[in-house]
C-alpha cells in the first residue's frame, strides 16, 4: 500500500513530543481523539482496530488516513540554591527554561478487509507515544571531579554539558484478525514496534554509570549521550472483545502486552538493563450506550503499567546504591546502565475517559463529537530532576471534533485537543536546597480521510 509506505516514512522522519497520558497519546484515530479516547465499545472506523482488534469485524471495509499536528509547551523552573554546587551538590541554574521544537506531525493509516461469515482483517500503522525535549539554554553548577583538584564551576547546558534533551519516536504496525459471533466479537493482533532514540547533553552523569564504576573510575562511558539516533525493535500482542449486551448497550475489553524491545546499544550506559526500553502493557475497558437515535455516550478506563519497565519506572534514587555516587552504595547494578539503574520514576497511570457522539437529524451528513479525560500524572516529587527530560505531567484533556460524510461513502474528520497546564514540583535529588518545577500544556489538531 502506497499510503502505508508514506506514513511509515513520515513517522520515522518526524519527532513525537511527550504525548498526553504519560507518554502515550490520548487516543488513536481522529474520531477517537475527538472523544478523548473513549468509544472502545462502539467502533466505527478501520483505525479502531488499533484500539481494539475486535473492531475489525464490526466496521466497514475502508481505508483511513490521518495526520495530527501536535504542539506541546514544556519546561522547568529551578529555584535558588543554598548549596550552589558546593559539598557535592549538582545545582541547576536558577530560572525558567522552556524546551524548543514545539510542533510535530504524527500520521496513521489503516485498512479493513472483510471476509466471509463474520471474519475480517485490519492492517494498521500509527504512532502512539514518545518523548521529546530540547533545551538550548540553562546552566548547571557542580564540582566536575568530586574531591579532585578542579574547583566548583558553572557550565552551559541544562545538565552542564551543552544543549540537552532526548527524542523518542515510536511506530506500531498491527495485523488484526477478528470474528463476529452473534452478539460477541473477538479479535487478536501481533504488534510490531520500532523505536528511535537520541540523547544529548547528559555527560555530567558519566560518573554514575556502571562502566565508570566497574572500571574503578578509569574508563569513561561511550554509550551515555550524544551518539545520534539509535533504533530498537520488538513485538507483542493485543487481544480484544466487544459484547453487544442490548441494542443500545455494548461492553468492550482490550489488552496490549508489554512489548519487549531490543536494546539501544548506543545508550547502554544510560538506560537500565544495558539499554532496554520496553513498551509498557496497557488494559482498557469500555461501555457505550445509545442514549437516543442521535446521541451515543461512552465511558472508558485505561490502565498503563509504566512501572513494569525499569528504564521508565525505576526511581532516580536508585543511583544512591552505585559505588561512585558517594553515598556508601556498593551495588554496580544500581549505576546507570545496570539492571537496577535509575529511570524516570514513573508510576502506573489510570485514565478515565468520557465521550459523546451527536448526529442531529437536521444535519444528516454531520457527526459531532466531544470528550474529557483525566488521569493522575505519573511523576513523583522525588524524580523531578531527571524528568526535566520528560515532563509528562498533563492530567486533563478537553476534546471536540466533527465528521462530514461525503458522497460514495467517504468522509472527512477533524479533531481538536487541549490539555491545560499542569505542574509538579519537588526537591533536586542532588541538591535538596533547590526546588524544581515541571510544567506542560498541549494542543493538537488532527484531520482524517476515510474512503
Amino acid at each position: 500500500m502506497k499510503q502505508l509506505s508514506a506514513a511509515i516514512a513520515l513517522a520515522l522522519a518526524s519527532s513525537t513530543a511527550l504525548a498526553t497520558n504519560g507518554y502515550f497519546t490520548h487516543g488513536v484515530g481522529t474520531h477517537n481523539k475527538a472523544q478523548a479516547g473513549a468509544g472502545l465499545a462502539m467502533p466505527t472506523q478501520s483505525i479502531d482496530s488499533a484500539n481494539n482488534p475486535a473492531a475489525a469485524a464490526l466496521v466497514d471495509a475502508k481505508t483511513d488516513l490521518g495526520l495530527a499536528y501536535f504542539a506541546p509547551n514544556r519546561g522547568y523552573t529551578a529555584s535558588t540554591s543554598m548549596a550552589n554546587g558546593q559539598s557535592g551538590a549538582f545545582t541547576l541554574g536558577e530560572g525558567e527554561f522552556n524546551s524548543g521544537t514545539s510542533g510535530f506531525l504524527i500520521p496513521y493509516v489503516s485498512r479493513t478487509f472483510k471476509l466471509q461469515d463474520g471474519h475480517a482483517f485490519a492492517l494498521s500503522f500509527y504512532g502512539r507515544g514518545g518523548m521529546n525535549t530540547d533545551y538550548a539554554s540553562g546552566t548547571a553548577t557542580f564540582d566536575p571531579d568530586g574531591p579532585g583538584p578542579a574547583p566548583v564551576a558553572t557550565y552551559d547546558g541544562a545538565f552542564g554539558a551543552g544543549s540537552a534533551g532526548v527524542n523518542l519516536n515510536q511506530a506500531f504496525l498491527e495485523l488484526s484478525y477478528a470474528i463476529k459471533m452473534d452478539n460477541v466479537s473477538i479479535g487478536a493482533a501481533p504488534v510490531f514496534a520500532l523505536q528511535a532514540f537520541e540523547a544529548k547533553g547528559l555527560g555530567a552523569f558519566a560518573g554514575y554509570t556502571k562502566t565508570f564504576a566497574q572500571s574503578g573510575g578509569t574508563v569513561m562511558p561511550d554509550s551515555l549521550t550524544d551518539n545520534g539516533h539509535d533504533y530498537s525493535y520488538g513485538a507483542g500482542f493485543k487481544l480484544g472483545a466487544v459484547w453487544q449486551l442490548h441494542d443500545q448497550v455494548s461492553l468492550a475489553f482490550a489488552y496490549q502486552s508489554k512489548i519487549s524491545m531490543s536494546k539501544f546499544d548506543d545508550y547502554s550506559d544510560l538506560f537500565a538493563e544495558a539499554g532496554k526500553f520496553d513498551i509498557p502493557a496497557s488494559t482498557r475497558v469500555g461501555l457505550s450506550v445509545q442514549a437516543s437515535d442521535a446521541v451515543d455516550l461512552h465511558l472508558d478506563v485505561e490502565h498503563t503499567q509504566f512501572s513494569g519497565v525499569k528504564s521508565v519506572g525505576n526511581a532516580l534514587a536508585n543511583v544512591g546504591g552505585c559505588p561512585t555516587a558517594g553515598l556508601g552504595g556498593m551495588n554496580l547494578e544500581n549505576c546507570a546502565g545496570g539492571d537496577e539503574g535509575f529511570g524516570f520514576g514513573w508510576s502506573d497511570m489510570t485514565t478515565l475517559k468520557l465521550g459523546a457522539t451527536w448526529q442531529p437529524a437536521t444535519l444528516a451528513h454531520y457527526t459531532f463529537r466531544a470528550g474529557y479525560s483525566f488521569g493522575e500524572q505519573p511523576i513523583s516529587r522525588e524524580d523531578v530532576l531527571i524528568n526535566v527530560l520528560a515532563p509528562g505531567v498533563t492530567e486533563q484533556h478537553f476534546t471536540a471534533g466533527v465528521e462530514r460524510r461525503l458522497s460514495n461513502d467517504k468522509s472527512i474528520s477533524v479533531s481538536l485537543m487541549y490539555a491545560p497546564e499542569n505542574t509538579v514540583s519537588g526537591p533536586n535529588l542532588f541538591d535538596p536546597t533547590q526546588t524544581i518545577e515541571l510544567a506542560m500544556d498541549q494542543f493538537e489538531l488532527e484531520v482524517a480521510y476515510s474512503f
